[in-house]
């Protein structure tokens, strides 16, 4: 954790970076958001890989919750979709 006088030098770094280099910081915030998309399209395939076992070895409850789950995950993903454009 970083103090208030450290947060606020941090604010201040980063705004005058903004400012002075907008490209740069453009680059670092694209880098960061397809991190963090290709985070959630990892969990889609993982689900998507153990949703048929997982209904077979532990049933229609847990495939059932499984299904919700990737329901909610598409949901984000078609939400959030143009990162992946």
């Amino acid at each position: 954790m970083l103090s208030k006088e450290d947060q606020r030098r941090f604010e201040q770094i980063t705004r005058h970076l903004r400012e002075s280099d907008p490209a740069f910081f453009a680059r670092l915030d694209h880098r960061a958001r397809a991190r963090r998309g290709r985070w959630v399209l990892l969990l889609t395939i993982l689900l998507w890989a153990a949703l048929p076992a997982t209904t077979v070895l532990a049933g229609r409850l847990a495939g059932a919750i499984f299904a919700m789950v990737l329901l909610t995950n598409a949901a984000l993903m078609w939400r959030f979709r143009h990162r992946w454009l």
